[in-house]
This record gives structure tokens, C-alpha cells and sequence, in this order.
């Protein structure tokens, strides 16, 4: 492959190419505007208690501005994935860029609760195009083959994003305000659209008359925005429980409006996200996967979190520092194995070995307590990310191998989008498991946890109220004796949360070993429409004359062979099968494929 700043046409396709160089220059603005969207994912989330605070916003705020911007993203993410296979996929992603610059710098300047809950939905409109786009576009640029030898580096990303947002939210908030936790990624964004302007080549996308399916888009909305609110806020402080009338006018609500959106998807000209798709079993299989898979990347990083600050008495700071163990297995497992691929062509084994730690690693963590060797748990935590990354990025890679390149946008999208939901209903029904199970232990260790409240005198009356409220404490400013039984309750339970996911990991084992073993190609998806698009052509240039020339001749073969004398019969035979033998090697020349032929072959 040649690295020179010119765009060849490849030998084999006539398609555009582009070099190693040219690649890398693209992604430096696809990699920017994933660090941008992972960065605001992360940078708050040290600072939410002071912002909400400093906004005079309550507990059911707080839930919200969390809520907000997953709830957007997740929605949005199919509709994205819609319009990359209708409109310019370049000028898609920095129209979502500029709606998550917009977002992000009006959210800066809000002065209540209200005002930064409507602004984080704008920026998870934007980030939920960052997130379907960015996968689109190296379809385009990157073959299936070549994918892994990338992984790497949006690994490397990913890393940064996630251990760095925290961190560097915290020192933001104490020197020059929380308002820069958002105002942060403002120029990283800006700087992204002008390096996908200057360095992203696409081919353009043929004029067509566009189709939208507007009432499909607003049903899916309403369908999944209803249920993701209702897993997220029932069984909350100040919400409603999960077992009353608010939750079943929700489920009511949003089980009404999906089953509108199937019916209106299967009579859509052209749907948001089409339902054939399922018929492909690697698609159907990756979903089921991806559903689970979000489960465990979202819920590690959600109660490893609560784990180490409340169970460890470790601060948010700290936290992110001991989850780095985690954070290094899924790079390096994204990485090598990545390399692997690429160098082999083979994935299955990696994806199935994948299943099998992530299985492995969820169990491990599932037997940890309060006090378990920190080295102990190092080693659990890489094994899960070792899991996670084998299994997380691949899904994409293997739907985008076989899915039409018209519809790539939609396919890469709808494994993302089912992954998300998967996360966000998982992480909200195992929050409220972890709930139940801490008042359970502290309920069980009542006795001791009163002697020790007992034991304080008039300084134990402020811990006993704030424990009886359910409110989360602050683990490390509780004293010795308190201490101790509360760390006790929040490792147990969140061992029992990290346990109730090990079904799922075996769900994910199951679809990952009945995906079909198709081999990875070595074409992009611009390559692989430009061969469709050239077929196309050479069929049509065969015009009607042609056909209608090819009709007349084998009219005249059949009179001819009516007429004949059983001789001439036979010769006449033998000269129409040779006919038939061209006329295949011209439609097999022309790209044109003899479904007949095949069917029977199969046969």
C-alpha cells in the first residue's frame, strides 16, 4: 500500500482507495470528535454534586441531568444511522458536532437545574450522531480486514476519555469553576470539524429521492424514551416505585408505541431502522449480543465506581485511578487482538474466547468484598476488560461484513443503539437491586451498626438519620466503627450485582457461537458500492436490443428444432446449450449473478 498523499484508484475495483496516510489524517478528526463526546460523558460526572447544588436543584435533578443526555444519545443514535445512508455522511457528523458544540457551551451558561437538563439533551443529540457516524465512516474508509490494525488507537482514546474525563473535570471544578467542565470540549469539537473538513474525502452520494419515515422515527422516540425513563427513575428516592400506577401508565405507554413502530416499519417505503434486517442472523445474533455486552461495559464502570468510593472509601478521584486495571485489559485485548485479526482474517475464536472472560470476569468480581486484596481485584477487573474488549468493538466489525453497503448506516447503528439500551435498562434494574441488597445488610447488621451509632453519643444522631433516609454517605468522613459495617454492605451487595449479570454474559457466549463464520473482507464500503454501482451499469449497457436480440435467437433455435429431422434436432441441442454457456460467461463478465445456477449449486 503506497503512503502517498494522493488518492489511487484500486487495482481490482477502479474504486478510490486511500493510503495508510490518508487514512490516519481522516480518522484525526473522527478520533477528536469521539474523545470530545466521551469527554463530556466523563468530565461531569466528579462534579454533578457541586453543579446541581450550586443550581438549588434537588435529588430529582440530579437524576435528570444523568438521565438527559443518555436518554438522547440512545434515541437518536438508529435516526443518525438512518440519514448516514440517505444524505453526505461528512456533513452529517459535523452538523452532530455543532449541535454537541452548541449543547455543551449553552449548558456552561445555565442558571438553573431546568436550563442544564435542556441543554444536556441537546448535546446527546449531538453526541448520538457522534457515536453512529464515527462507526459508518470507517466502514467507508477501513475494510473488515484492515479494522483491527486501528483498534488500537480508539482503544488508546477511549482509555484517555474515560480515566482522564474525571480527573480532569475535578481539577477544573476546584481552580476555575464546574462552568469549564463544559466549555472544555468546545474547541476540541471545533477543532474536529475543521480536520474532518480538510482530511475527510468521501465519494458523493448519488441524487435519489429521499424517502423519510417521520411517524417510524417518532414512535421508536416516544416508545424507547418512555421505557428508558421508566428504568431509570422507578424505585428512586422522590420517584415512583416499580410496582405502581406511574410505572404501569409508562409501560402501557411505551410497549403501545413500539408495537405502532414494527407495524409502521413494515409498511414503510423506507424505515428507520428495517426490519428485514433481522432476517440476516449475523445481525439479529449481534443485537442479542449487544444487549448484553452494554450491560457489563456500562455497569462496570457505573458500580465499580460506587464499589470503590463507597465500599473502599476511596474519593472520585481515587476511584478512577484503581478502575485503571480494567481500563488496561480492554486496550490491550482491543489491540493485539485487533492486530491478530487483521493478520489472520479469522475472528470467531477471539469473540468466543471474549465471551468466555467476560463470563469469567463478572463471576470473579462477583465473590469481592469490602477488604479483597487490591492485587486480587487488579487482576479480576483486567480480566473483565480483557472480555469487554475482545467482544464490544468485534460485534460492529462482524454486522458491517455482511450488511449491504446502502444499508451500512442503519445495520452499524441499530448494534450501537441496542447496546446502549441494553446498558441504560441493565445499569437502572441492577441499581435497584444494589439498593435492596445494601438496606438488606444493613438491616441484617442493625444490631452492631446501633452500638456503634450508640457508642458515638449526640454525633452518631445526624449518621443514624442519614442512613435511615437512604441517603448515599460519604463513606470516608464516617467513623471507624460505622464504617466498617457500611463498606461491609456495599461490597457484598455490589458483588451480588456483578453476579445477577453473569446470565447475561452466558447470553452473549450463546449468540456470539451461533454467528455465522463468514470471512472478513478486504473492501471498504465505498468499494464495495462501487462495484455494486459498476455491475449495475454493465447491466444496463447491455440495453433492450441486446435481450430482445437474445429472445429473437432463441425463438428461432425452437422452430428450427420443431422443424427438424431427429438429427438435426440433436446438432440444434448441443448448439443451443453452447448459446447458453456464452450467454452465462457474458452475464458472469458483466457482474451480473446467475441466481439460478447458484441455488441449484447449494443444492
Amino acid at each position: 500500500m503506497t503512503h502517498a498523499a494522493t488518492r489511487a484508484p484500486d487495482a481490482t475495483t477502479g474504486a478510490p482507495r486511500m493510503s495508510q496516510r490518508q487514512v490516519l489524517e481522516a480518522l484525526s478528526g473522527l478520533l477528536l470528535g469521539m474523545f470530545v463526546s466521551i469527554l463530556a460523558g466523563t468530565v461531569v460526572s466528579n462534579s454533578l454534586p457541586k453543579i446541581v447544588s450550586d443550581l438549588k436543584g434537588d435529588q430529582t435533578a440530579y437524576t435528570w441531568v444523568v438521565v438527559a443526555t443518555l436518554l438522547a444519545t440512545t434515541v437518536t443514535t438508529p435516526i443518525w444511522g438512518k440519514l448516514a445512508d440517505l444524505f453526505n455522511r461528512k456533513l452529517l457528523i459535523q452538523l452532530a458536532l455543532a449541535v454537541f458544540v452548541i449543547g455543551s457551551a449553552l449548558a456552561g451558561f445555565s442558571q438553573d437545574s431546568g436550563m442544564l437538563i435542556g441543554f444536556r439533551i441537546v448535546q446527546g443529540l449531538g453526541a448520538g450522531g457522534l457515536t453512529a457516524l464515527s462507526q459508518v465512516i470507517m466502514a467507508d474508509i477501513i475494510s473488515p480486514r484492515e479494522r483491527g490494525k486501528y483498534m488500537g488507537i480508539f482503544g488508546a482514546i477511549m482509555a484517555i476519555g474515560t480515566v482522564g474525563g474525571p480527573l480532569l473535570g475535578g481539577v477544573l471544578t476546584d481552580s476555575v469553576g464546574w462552568r469549564w467542565n463544559f466549555y472544555i470540549g468546545v474547541p476540541f469539537a471545533i477543532v474536529a470539524i475543521i480536520l474532518l473538513q480538510t482530511t475527510l474525502h468521501l465519494p458523493k452520494r448519488p441524487k435519489q429521492k429521499v424517502s423519510i419515515d417521520y411517524l417510524g422515527a417518532v414512535l421508536i422516540a416516544a416508545g424507547v424514551s418512555a421505557l428508558l425513563v421508566w428504568v431509570s427513575l422507578a424505585g428512586q428516592a422522590g420517584q415512583f416505585d416499580w410496582i405502581s400506577p406511574t410505572s404501569f401508565w409508562m409501560v402501557a405507554g411505551a410497549a403501545a408505541a413500539l408495537i405502532a413502530a414494527v407495524l409502521v416499519e413494515l409498511k414503510a417505503k423506507d424505515p428507520v431502522l428495517p426490519l428485514r434486517l433481522f432476517k440476516n442472523r449475523t445481525f439479529t445474533f449481534a443485537v442479542i449480543a449487544s444487549l448484553s455486552v452494554g450491560v457489563a461495559m456500562f455497569g462496570t464502570s457505573v458500580f465499580l465506581g460506587q464499589y470503590m468510593q463507597l465500599a473502599r472509601g476511596a474519593t472520585p478521584t481515587e476511584s478512577g485511578l484503581l478502575t485503571l486495571p480494567m481500563i488496561g485489559g480492554l486496550l490491550i485485548s482491543s489491540v493485539v487482538i485487533g492486530q491478530i485479526i487483521s493478520r489472520t482474517g479469522k475472528w470467531k475464536a477471539f469473540m468466543v474466547s471474549g465471551s468466555v472472560l467476560l463470563i469469567a470476569g463478572l463471576f470473579l468480581m462477583g465473590t469481592i468484598d469490602y477488604d479483597t486484596n487490591y492485587v486480587v481485584l487488579s487482576i479480576y477487573m483486567f480480566v473483565l476488560g480483557c472480555g469487554v474488549g475482545m467482544v464490544m468493538q468485534n460485534l460492529v466489525l462482524v454486522v458491517q461484513n455482511v450488511v449491504a453497503p446502502s444499508e451500512m448506516g442503519v445495520a452499524s447503528s441499530a448494534v450501537t443503539f441496542f447496546r446502549s439500551l441494553g446498558g441504560t435498562a441493565g445499569v437502572s434494574a441492577l441499581g435497584s437491586v444494589l439498593g435492596t441488597q445494601v438496606a438488606n445488610h444493613l438491616t441484617d447488621d442493625g444490631a452492631a451498626l446501633g452500638k456503634a451509632i450508640a457508642h458515638l453519643g449526640a454525633a452518631g444522631a445526624p449518621i443514624a438519620k442519614a442512613l435511615q433516609s437512604g441517603t448515599i454517605p460519604a463513606v470516608s468522613a464516617l467513623p471507624q466503627s460505622v464504617r466498617v459495617i457500611v463498606e461491609s454492605a456495599y461490597g457484598q451487595s455490589v458483588a451480588f450485582v456483578f453476579l445477577c449479570a453473569v446470565p447475561l454474559a452466558v447470553l452473549t457466549l450463546i449468540a456470539v457461537c451461533l454467528l455465522p463464520n463468514k470471512k472478513l473482507g478486504e473492501k471498504t464500503a465505498i468499494e464495495r458500492q462501487h462495484d455494486e454501482d459498476a455491475a449495475s451499469a454493465r447491466m444496463d449497457s447491455l440495453g433492450e436490443s441486446t435481450i430482445e436480440r437474445v429472445a429473437t435467437e432463441i425463438i428461432g433455435d425452437a422452430e428450427a428444432l420443431i422443424a427438424a429431422e431427429p438429427m438435426d434436432a440433436a446438432t440444434s441441442l448441443s448448439d443451443a446449450g453452447h448459446a447458453r454457456e456464452t450467454t452465462g460467461y457474458a452475464r458472469r463478465s458483466a457482474g451480473i449473478r446467475d441466481t439460478d445456477s447458484e441455488e441449484a449449486g447449494s443444492l
